[in-house]
């Protein structure tokens, strides 16, 4: 039994590779490179989306499939963008372009800052059943741009805590008080039980 991850998202992929103490395979070395539309209305729905198109093209015996849906939600942007965070700035925007959006919607607002949160909602399609988790993390977004570690929206996150931003904090840090790892965290033994069956 192997898990495919239903992401070609780089920084997720090395992410979940660094987390889990499996082989971790992207979806498109098994399936090709698919469109998978992602047409739910929370996290939640969209991460259980991803992972159950990919899982009914494999071979349902030797895979088990676990996916991402995570994002920003930022306070003063009525919570925006959410679970549109990976397309804020339109469909295939870059993530340079996605946080230039998000720090001019803050100064557009005279804001220098505002509380916010992200959140990641993991999906397991399996033979078995479906699971999914949830993580969070809290902070604030600030309008520039510090660091250059991460991806996203991470060089404007400062998590709660702390005063620097996700972009100048080292990867060990980050792995103990991320959204993803606190996901990933409660996914874990659901992938022990899984992989032991």
């Amino acid at each position: 039994m192997k898990i495919i991850l239903a992401s070609s998202n780089k920084g997720k992929i090395k992410e979940f590779k660094r987390f889990l103490n499996y082989e971790i395979i992207p979806y498109k070395e098994i399936v090709g490179d698919i469109e998978i539309e992602e047409n739910g209305s929370t996290f939640a729905q969209n991460a259980l989306i991803k992972a159950k198109t990919i899982f009914d093209l494999v071979d349902k015996d030797r895979y088990i499939v676990i996916s991402d849906d995570s994002g920003i939600s930022v306070e003063a942007l009525n919570y925006r963008p959410g679970i549109f965070s990976a397309r804020f700035a339109g469909n295939g925007a870059t993530d340079k372009e996605n946080l230039d959006k998000l720090i001019n919607e803050l100064k557009k607002r005279q804001l220098s800052s505002s509380k916010a949160f992200y959140t990641a909602a993991i999906a397991i399609a399996s033979k078995w059943q479906d699971y999914i988790v949830h993580g969070w993390m809290y902070g604030e977004v600030i309008a520039q741009k510090r660091g250059e570690n991460g991806f996203g929206y991470d060089p404007c996150f400062i998590p709660e805590g702390f005063d620097k931003t996700l972009g100048e904090l080292e990867d060990d840090i980050k792995v103990q008080i991320s959204h993803r790892s606190k996901a990933l965290n409660l996914a874990k033994p659901i992938l022990n039980m899984l992989l032991k069956d």
